[in-house]
């Protein structure tokens, strides 16, 4: 049996998941051999996390021109390495690329308005349901419309601790 089928036969299904979605800067140097070895194998698995790690490097461009060509040379590599999901995940960015292309060059993230919609969550599961939207878009207002209701001469008080 090889080195590599013997690895394999030690990690289960689930271990072998957790190996490869490991991100390699955290890896011990006994991970890193072992999946040295795993890497230069012709495995399906190598070649999918080689892909993640390629798409990982891809975020850290600056120039629109260098983003664009790392990221085509990524859709072409995983078009063409027969693992259905990875040629999958390439129509999905092939489709949104140059969104994902001005989110890398501008430096944009999603997180503000993750924020905003948990926040609008939170009103609404504390009211457990709203009688009409207008109330429920009035109680969005009052809780994230930033409004100061203290009298001019009043300062809110701090907690006791």
């Amino acid at each position: 049996m090889s080195i590599v089928l013997k690895l394999l036969h030690k990690l289960s299904r689930l271990n072998l998941e957790v190996f490869f979605s490991k991100v390699r800067e955290n890896m011990s140097a006994r991970q890193k051999k072992r999946f040295q070895q795993l890497k230069n194998s012709s495995l399906k698995t190598a070649r999918a996390w080689a892909l993640k790690e390629l798409s990982r490097k891809l975020w850290h461009y600056v120039s629109r021109a260098w983003v664009l060509k790392g990221w085509k040379r990524w859709l072409s590599w995983a078009m063409r390495c027969r693992l259905e999901p990875m040629k999958k995940a390439a129509k999905t960015v092939k489709n949104h690329l140059w969104g994902i292309i001005n989110a890398i060059v501008l430096k944009v993230s999603n997180g503000p308005a993750e924020s905003i919609n948990s926040r609008i969550k939170t009103v609404k599961v504390r009211a457990r349901g709203f009688r009409n939207t207008q109330r429920f878009a009035h109680a969005i207002y009052f809780y994230l419309g930033g409004l100061d209701l203290y009298p001019e001469g009043l300062q809110k008080q701090a907690p006791h601790s």
